[in-house]
């Protein structure tokens, strides 16, 4: 009876908006005030979090949040939008795929949804409209893409969900790539065929590039280097052995300021402190949230929830077919209403294990379960990159949540290829 108590209190913490962390927090403690006689005291809660936090893997997120946030200030977004611009932009829906590349790129810098809507939306959106593009379209481009910020490596959600599962978050991010690449080509596709239906103002766009490629490649290529360059440094340290994703992460930091301070001066060391503030906003509440989440698991494991809910799953869906197919849907409706750290520390040690009875790779079930949930990041109510983009344009989240839905669409095709052909995440591995 607890347990359905403790669920329904956590849906109405929700409903009610009250902060995931301290709704987290609330019904840690619940079951201990329901009986007395639990296991789980405020002590244990307490001790749960801190204990939580101690991780070596964790360290890689506010570096990474850090990195994103220099190599945002240091407009790294535009040197990429350039590059692509200049190879894709004489053809058709040439402009909206140069910024799904780019979107692709700059995840592949910042490991977070909203941070690569924000640097990569400010500076594209005004772009696209200036050549003629619908201002809602363009916003839903960009907000649609930003999900691929935690599909493409390096990813914050990857490291949470190797965190909880135990799993490798190098293999993580290796079996990431693919994926990411699906998705980044099936928008794509969709652009292709808005910018068929609705047409592009050639003139405009034609004139533009012509200005970019007067510079000529090499030019263009030179300063889009070290941009470039950087998923490079970022992987390459990690699967030549170099250096574990966390410490991966440190050395992200330091090129980002290297290239923003002397290569491309777009920084001042001034500004390095308002950076770090920007960065511990930013990391902060994550920190609160991860805490909670970590105490509220141990809290349902102690509940036996996670073997309740594989015991009626396995009893009633044997099918590895369709127990995919349910499992998606449920990640579906999370992704409306939470966040992707909580959802995933919450979710793993109750959905890891029914996965893995029947026979599915835990690094494939990591990847789909990161995909499901960036889908969450561009559906109302939470839609946090709706908002987001919302922020960039002064346009309601409505309107742009509407422009959204066929690349929704799109989305769910590459989640099913994703999920049903295993290969596509364990191919590099």
């Amino acid at each position: 009876m607890s347990t359905i108590i403790v669920f329904i209190v956590f849906a109405i913490c929700i409903l009610i908006a009250i902060p995931i962390s301290t709704s987290l927090g609330i019904v840690s403690i619940l079951p201990s005030i329901i009986e007395p006689s639990f296991t789980a005291s405020g002590q244990f809660i307490v001790r749960s979090m801190v204990s939580g936090l101690d991780s070596f893997p964790l360290l890689a997120v506010p570096m990474f949040i850090l990195s994103g946030v220099i190599m945002a200030r240091g407009g790294i977004s535009e040197k990429i939008f350039n590059v692509f611009v200049y190879l894709f932009g004489k053809v058709k829906s040439g402009i909206p795929c140069a910024v799904i590349i780019t979107c692709l790129f700059y995840g592949a810098i910042s490991g977070s949804g909203p941070a690569t809507v924000a640097a990569v939306g400010s500076m594209t959106i005004p772009i696209l409209v200036n050549l003629g593009y619908d201002k809602t379209f363009a916003t839903a481009i960009v907000a649609t893409a930003g999900g691929l910020g935690v599909i493409i490596p390096p990813s914050i959600p990857y490291i949470m969900f190797g965190m909880s599962s135990g799993e490798s978050v190098s293999k993580l991010f290796l079996a990431g790539i693919i994926p990411g690449i699906v998705v980044a080509l099936l928008l794509m596709i969709y652009a292709f065929y808005y910018c068929s239906k609705h047409g592009e103002d050639r003139e405009k766009i034609n004139c533009e590039v012509s200005k970019l490629r007067k510079k000529g490649l090499i030019s263009v290529l030179r300063e889009g280097f070290w941009a470039l360059l950087t998923p490079a440094i970022i992987l390459g340290c990690i699967y030549s052995g170099i250096a574990s994703p966390t410490e991966a992460a440190v050395i992200s930091v330091f090129y980002a300021l290297f290239v923003s301070l002397f290569a491309y001066k777009t920084i001042k060391v001034k500004d390095i402190w308002s950076i770090l503030v920007d960065s511990t906003k930013t990391f902060a509440p994550i920190l609160f949230i991860l805490g909670a989440s970590v105490a509220f698991s141990r809290v349902l494991t102690l509940m036996q929830v996670p073997q309740i809910i594989s015991d009626w799953i396995l009893g009633n869906i044997s099918n590895k077919i369709v127990l995919l197919i349910v499992i998606n849907l449920f990640l579906l409706l999370v992704g409306m209403v939470m966040d992707t750290t909580p959802a995933i520390l919450i979710l793993t040690p109750i959905l890891l294990p029914i996965t893995t009875s029947v026979g599915i790779d835990p690094i494939h079930f990591g990847i789909v379960m990161v995909v499901n949930l960036a889908i969450g990041f561009i559906t109302p109510p939470i839609g946090i990159n709706l908002f987001v983009a919302s922020s960039l344009v002064d346009i309601p989240v409505y309107e742009i949540a509407k422009c959204v839905l066929p690349l929704i669409g799109y989305f769910i095709i590459a989640l099913l290829l994703i999920s049903f052909i295993p290969s596509i995440s364990l191919c590099l591995l």
